[in-house]
């Protein structure tokens, strides 16, 4: 059974979002890295590039497949986690910690309403 913190937000493509301030902080859920298996790198996104929502901005390759990580939201990237550049399989041992992609800018915090609730999450992926 994966791991889904209550106090975060999810898409359907299985990220999940940190609302910290006027920033969000996105990685992939448990139930995903799960699926992928062994991560062995990560394509981060550039940092002061403005996504469109469900925007393709990165992606986690890992033994099995590539996976593309959609923006949640429309918004710039303020940082990415570069320790993921080193330790990939960072996102398989912490995914809701250390594990982390990147930080945006939030464009329209209405957009936020849109995401899933963990029990909403929950339902989506049968556990």
């Amino acid at each position: 059974m994966s791991n889904i913190p209550s106090e975060l937000k999810y898409t359907a493509e299985h990220e999940w979002i940190r609302i910290d301030g006027n920033e969000i902080v996105v990685g992939i859920t448990d139930f995903a890295q799960n699926a992928l298996t062994d991560v062995v790198w990560v394509e981060l996104p550039e940092i002061d590039v403005h996504f469109n929502a469900m925007d393709s901005y990165a992606s986690v390759e890992s033994v099995k497949s590539v996976s593309e990580i959609y923006a949640p939201i429309s918004g710039t990237v303020t940082g990415v986690n570069e320790l993921l550049e080193d330790a990939p399989e960072t996102i398989n041992i912490d995914p809701y910690g250390n594990g982390w992609i990147c930080k945006m800018t939030i464009d329209d915090v209405t957009q936020l309403e849109g995401l899933l609730d963990s029990n909403t999450y929950e339902e989506l992926i049968g556990e």
